[in-house]
């Protein structure tokens, strides 16, 4: 099953549009090396009478290869040779403050003050020095990588301070290096009950995952409290428990001993005298939706004036419900296309233009049995990208009323024509 709807996004007239900030940042995969040298190509703004310049300066960074999230670590900055070609002899002490993107976090690392002999016709070419960033909390089995956003040098000369602002084109950079972050523990839990209910004397087997291998026990309990009735198991090298145990008492959960709440729900079932009128009533599914249909309003990312650079504009995508109903163990996934920008009035298009999105997903519903995920900053184009998500329930049932959207960045060319583009973002789910 798959629904569909489509939201409209204006970039102003003459105007162009969104850098892909949170997009570049990958999450996950293989850890790099400690040291890594990447070129980055800068554009550079110089005081005057200096000019600025544009070209390749290679970063070297180093960096820890494992980390635990949230925990502060050692990084060197080396930065090469600068596009920036001074035009006189002088002295100067310089300051460095590198702008990093860490994950989804922007960190700036400043160098100590360095006595700079500037020659004429011979690049500036910073030293390399120390710092520490910070690892982003929730980034746990995933990979940070470190890209550059900004780098900005102060000179000092006779009490005043000359700025030199160098850019990286694209920004954020490519990754400089990265850092795998240490996965938790898994907690160990009790996954099924077979069966879930039945009179006193019940034979149950429990089963649990995330346990270390060896004996296990499992038991019954009454509104918190352990009623005597408990049972003895093994659990695999692979951490799967199995653990039998018959029900004598009247109980409301079963537990493998260890395991972390919620438990699994017993239905203690107690025969009474008298006559048997079964009641049966049966529950149907409901839909799973994204809405609103129709559609939502235009997103306004505003003007921009064309200035010979790329620009980028910011903007927010209106948030969209979800619902599922369908009261299964199903997931379900979110995906975002988009078609080119352009004008089909006057012909006018922007072939390379990037739109970008941040995406965010939340629960509206408190008593919604499942909880949502956001997908990975990107890029949206004409393969479809997953904004959220909702995980399959194994035997757990799935389902609720969440709301997604997500910060969009719209990234521009340097020339374009002047004229108002258009492009739609189809939001599917299925």
């Amino acid at each position: 099953m798959s629904t569909t709807f489509r939201r409209r996004v204006l970039a102003g007239a003459g105007a162009l549009s969104l850098a892909l900030t949170g997009a570049v940042v990958g999450l996950s995969g293989t850890a790099q090396a400690a040291t890594k040298t990447t070129p980055v190509q800068m554009d550079c703004v110089a005081p005057a009478p200096q000019p600025g310049g544009s070209g390749s300066q290679p970063y070297t960074i180093t960096l820890p290869d494992t980390a635990k999230a949230g925990d502060v670590v050692p990084i060197t900055i080396d930065p090469g040779p600068s596009p920036v070609v001074p035009g006189f002899a002088v002295t100067t002490t310089n300051v460095s403050k590198i702008t990093l993107k860490v994950g989804s976090t922007l960190q700036t690392v400043v160098s100590p003050p360095e006595t700079v002999n500037v020659q004429p016709g011979v690049p500036l070419d910073p030293a390399g020095f120390s710092g520490t960033i910070k690892i982003p909390d929730g980034t746990e089995g995933t990979t940070v990588n470190v890209a550059l956003d900004l780098a900005v040098t102060d000179a000092s000369l006779m009490g005043s301070v000359f700025t030199t602002t160098c850019t990286p084109n694209p920004r954020p950079s490519a990754s400089l290096g990265s850092v795998a972050v240490e996965a938790l523990p898994k907690d160990p839990i009790t996954t099924k009950l077979t069966p879930n209910s039945g009179k006193a004397g019940t034979a149950v087997v429990v089963t649990g995952a995330n346990f270390p291998a060896g004996a296990v026990t499992c038991s019954a309990l009454k509104a918190g409290v352990a009623t005597g009735d408990t049972g003895s198991g093994t659990a695999t090298a692979a951490g799967a428990a199995t653990c039998n145990i018959t029900v004598t008492k009247a109980a409301d959960e079963i537990r493998i001993d260890g395991s972390i709440t919620p438990y699994k729900a017993f239905v203690f079932v107690v025969d009474q005298p008298g006559v048997k009128n079964p009641v049966d009533v049966e529950v149907l599914p409901g839909p799973l939706a994204i809405g609103p249909q129709a559609g939502n309003p235009a997103v306004d990312f505003g003007k921009v004036t064309i200035n010979g650079k790329s620009q980028s504009v910011v903007g927010q995508f209106t948030a969209m419900a979800v619902q599922d109903f369908r009261g299964g163990t199903l997931g379900w996934d979110v995906s975002a296309t988009r078609t080119p920008f352009l004008n089909e009035v006057t012909g006018h298009s922007m072939a390379k233009a990037q739109l970008g999105i941040q995406p965010t997903c939340k629960v509206t519903n408190t008593e919604s049995p499942s909880t949502c995920a956001a997908g990975a900053p990107g890029a949206i184009s004409d393969v479809p990208m997953k904004i959220a998500s909702q995980a399959v329930g194994g035997e757990e049932l799935t389902g609720g009323e969440f709301e997604i959207g997500g910060a969009g960045m719209i990234q521009l060319p340097a020339f374009m024509f002047a004229d108002t583009y258009q492009s739609v973002v189809t939001f599917s789910i299925a």
